[in-house]
């Protein structure tokens, strides 16, 4: 008996779903175009809310910024559930690696002890500003529109959870819980936290989402980590013998230069819209950051001394360069 195998190419039907196929063609969808694309709630949604019953539920109208299609934007990181898990897997082994490091080898005992005073000083205080950054994120996942824009959103805010998270971890490693009742207490009363706080708690009742977007993702973040963790961290504790703290926070550097592409995508997208949109983000960023640059500065104080002007206006300087490429200018 002889049997012959032949290959049969078996053509399917259908290619992908009807919503993707109007978009892309009729061709096989990614799984992050079939994870976000179309899948914004537009009706059926039974009832307005009883607190604000002039707005729907899922409302693209609450922001002064207005889309043809919300889904002009896009991450370009493609995250949806699966790649966002497996890439913060990935990076949570890396960052308990350099934990594990840090403590087997005795790394925090060796750290000056002006060192060990510094990071607590001025690291344990942000676990409350991430803390801030998680609501917001979670504000913007809540009541932006598109998948696209709201869904990373939502990742962002669980990104902000595990730095609070991390940072927390730190302040027990280099000073046990009395570290995490003293950076409250820096928070809650020390003036040179008030400006952040303060900055924080008045983005938390910005009801506009894009301008929480703006004010919590571009100009925070966007003046704080490349200051904090690259400018302070890296460079000036680092080269004073507290390489162990560059280690322990290389989840935060590494983590804002990906985010950061994402945030000037969306903003690049939207300035590109309409000129009203542009104005609007002009206008946002400039405000926001403006504030946001104020509130750094007696923070950056604590760390540079008299070298804080200069630090954060080399940093400012790069923001505002970094917002010329996106196509708005402050």
């Amino acid at each position: 008996m002889q049997i012959d195998l032949r290959t049969v190419a078996i053509q399917p039907v259908r290619q992908t779903y009807d919503h993707l196929a109007r978009r892309f063609g009729d061709k096989p969808a990614s799984r992050y175009q079939e994870g976000s694309y179309d899948v914004q709630v537009v009706e059926n949604m039974h009832y307005r809310p009883t607190w604000d019953p002039d707005q729907e539920l899922y409302d693209p109208t609450l922001s002064r910024v207005r889309m043809k299609d919300w889904y002009a934007i896009r991450d370009p990181r493609q995250f949806y559930y699966s790649t966002y898990t497996l890439a913060r897997a990935r990076q949570q082994e890396n960052t308990e690696a350099n934990f594990a490091f840090v403590e087997s080898r005795g790394l925090v005992e060796m750290l000056p002890d002006e060192i060990l005073a510094l990071t607590l000083q001025l690291l344990v205080p942000l676990r409350h500003a991430a803390w801030g950054a998680n609501l917001n994120n979670t504000f913007v996942c809540g009541y932006g529109y598109g998948t696209t824009f709201t869904q990373p959103c939502n990742y962002q805010a669980m990104d902000d959870l595990g730095i609070a998270q991390y940072l927390s971890r730190i302040g027990l490693l280099l000073g046990d819980v009395k570290a995490l009742d003293e950076g409250k207490r820096a928070w809650m009363q020390d003036p040179a936290w008030q400006g952040l706080r303060r900055y924080v708690e008045d983005t938390l009742v910005v009801r506009d989402p894009v301008e929480n977007f703006i004010a919590q993702n571009l100009a925070l973040d966007g003046l704080l980590y490349p200051l904090v963790y690259q400018r302070i961290v890296d460079q000036e504790i680092a080269s004073r013998g507290g390489q162990a703290v560059a280690m322990l926070t290389s989840f935060m550097r590494d983590w804002f230069e990906e985010t950061r592409k994402w945030v000037d995508s969306v903003v690049k997208t939207m300035a590109a819209e309409s000129d009203e949109n542009r104005s609007a983000l002009e206008e946002w960023s400039g405000h926001w950051s403006g504030r946001a640059a104020s509130a750094l500065l007696p923070i950056t104080a604590i760390a540079l001394g008299s070298e804080a002007d200069d630090a954060l206006a080399e940093t400012f300087d790069a923001f505002k360069m970094r917002l010329s490429k996106a196509g708005i200018s402050i």
